[in-house]
């Protein structure tokens, strides 16, 4: 009778309502690595360069002989396995003697970051624009987000904003990304929802799944665009293939209830398994709502104290789980505290 009524408790909550994403911004955080300056909101994982392997910042290997694929970049592919001295020599070469716009950006983006040179700011921006001077809108993204961020130079939004533009125009998905969030932040530019939905689009279209995300809120809310759930959907769809775990999130409860998408369960409880691990609060506690009711997942109320405790220690607590888990037995919950214990390390 006592799981009876827990479970009728836990259906007072099934359907896992989207106003739980209403705790995420209205616009994500903007895509830039850890070391520049966010657009107003808070810094997110830049995805538009893969993570750098870790290895000794002044390691010097020789290169390997030229593939015979002429294309083919040695400089990056030295700066994506962590060989940063050996990538910081090879584009000091093609900056001198070819004038290599991308190698310029290569040598702002190690004086930026401290890899394999002493961390300079100034030197970044001065190689930043060379490269921007010479055309490359990765070179004016990265200056842009100096100047924003005052570094190598005073802060700079006017300048920021033109070399955004420039770089956008020229297809680079980020620039269009953070121009769109300077549109609709209002500060250095007037707000103008409009604009930066077209924007977001731009970014969204060229595989952005920062981008994907903030315009699916958009349609979701109407700002910017007509109001369209479908097509947010679709967009939260993209965005969580390419793993961004806040669109796996609400992509996951829109799957989970049948919000512009059809209803499919157990590919909403996979997603949400997915961004628990990836420590989103909001995940782990609709999972846990999944797990205690046993609706798109086999009852295991076990691993949903498990995961409510996780959700409650990272502020995502819910008064509802506590009441539905409470008559679990002293083994049962000894069990789920131990299992959220390793899952965040402590004693």
């Amino acid at each position: 009778m006592t799981i009876l009524r827990s479970i009728l408790i836990c259906a007072s909550f099934l359907v896992l309502a989207t106003s739980a994403a209403a705790q995420v911004a209205p616009a994500p955080p903007a895509a830039q690595t850890s070391s520049k300056p966010a657009a107003r909101p808070k810094a997110k994982a830049d995805a538009k360069r893969p993570a750098a392997a870790p290895g000794p910042a002044a390691a010097t290997v020789t290169p390997a002989l030229a593939p015979d694929d002429p294309n083919v970049d040695l400089v990056y592919g030295a700066y994506q396995r962590g060989l940063y001295k050996t990538s910081f020599d090879l584009a000091t070469k093609r900056a001198q003697e070819n004038g290599d716009p991308k190698a310029m950006t290569m040598l702002g983006e190690l004086y930026a970051n401290g890899f394999g040179v002493k961390r300079d700011d100034t030197k970044a921006a001065e190689w930043y624009r060379r490269a921007a001077d010479s055309g490359d809108r990765e070179g004016m993204f990265e200056l842009a987000m100096l100047r924003l961020a005052g570094r190598g130079g005073p802060v700079n939004r006017e300048e920021a904003v033109k070399l955004l533009a420039s770089s956008a125009k020229l297809g680079n998905p980020s620039a269009a990304y953070n121009l769109a969030l300077l549109y609709l932040d209002g500060q250095t530019l007037p707000q103008d929802l409009r604009r930066s939905a077209e924007l977001l689009r731009l970014a969204a279209d060229a595989g952005s799944p920062e981008a994907q995300y903030a315009l699916a809120t958009f349609y979701k809310e109407g700002t910017g665009v007509p109001k369209d759930i479908e097509k947010a959907v679709r967009l939260l769809q993209a965005a969580s293939l390419a793993d961004n775990v806040d669109a796996e999130v609400e992509y996951a409860i829109a799957l989970f209830n049948g919000t512009g998408t059809p209803k499919n369960e157990p590919a909403a409880v996979a997603l949400l398994r997915k961004a628990a691990r990836q420590n989103n609060p909001i995940a782990q506690n609709r999972l846990a709502r999944v797990l205690a009711s046993g609706q798109g997942a086999p009852l295991d109320r076990v691993e949903a104290l498990k995961w409510h405790i996780i959700a409650k220690t990272a502020g995502k607590g819910d008064p509802a789980l506590d009441e539905a888990l409470a008559d679990l037995s002293p083994a049962d919950r000894a069990k789920a505290e131990a299992g959220a214990r390793k899952w965040l390390g402590t004693k």
